[in-house]
């Protein structure tokens, strides 16, 4: 009698083991089909990010050096903008007024780089001399946006990243769902096995 209700009680947590295996499978296939686009780009962006500072200056211009890291011998923020500003109209053909977004100050390599709001273009200058180093793309920024979706906050205005925060939040979701899921497809029918010895 006993071993009749034992065996009773295993079959019906196998069963119950299958049954949630398949809305485990049928979750994981849902949220799978409707966020292909999003975890694509999230994928590829997130890879070209990885290799942002070893691509050459194909993906963000290469870092490059002035001559002296001596703070004190450097010359004033005001001077070097306005070189900064000098460099980029005399390179970039634009009829747009130039932007500065921000200025990234490399103590370390005696430099400052100017990153301007206009199709993400950067200056670099000698933070001693003011010569240019490097006048180049920021595609890496553009990568930042599509990754974290603020293109689109960016493109319809939306105020306080609404849409990037949308966007983060289903994509974290999700992938902590497939990560639950596909472990669970993985283990399941181990389970199952284990359970029908």
């Amino acid at each position: 009698m006993t071993s009749s209700v034992e065996a009773e009680k295993k079959q019906r947590k196998i069963k119950q083991t299958a049954k949630g295996l398949r809305v485990f499978r049928k979750v994981h296939r849902v949220t799978g089909a409707l966020l292909f686009f999003i975890f694509i780009a999230i994928a590829l962006s997130g890879l070209l990010l990885g290799w942002k500072k070893n691509s050459n200056g194909l993906i963000i211009p290469d870092t490059q050096k002035g001559i002296s890291t001596n703070q004190a011998d450097w010359l004033p923020l005001h001077l070097l903008t306005e070189k900064a500003f000098q460099a980029f109209t005399d390179s970039i053909h634009t009829i747009k007024q130039p932007e500065l977004d921000r200025v990234d100050v490399r103590p370390s390599k005696g430099i400052m780089k100017f990153r301007f709001e206009n199709d993400l273009w950067e200056v670099q200058l000698d933070a001693t001399t003011g010569k240019v180093l490097s006048v180049g793309k920021r595609y890496s920024d553009l990568l930042e946006n599509l990754h974290d979706g603020s293109f689109v906050d960016d493109a319809l205005g939306l105020p306080a990243g609404i849409f990037k925060l949308l966007y983060t939040s289903i994509s974290g979701i999700a992938l902590l769902l497939f990560s639950i899921t596909g472990f669970w497809l993985w283990y399941g029918p181990k389970y199952v096995r284990k359970l029908k010895r």
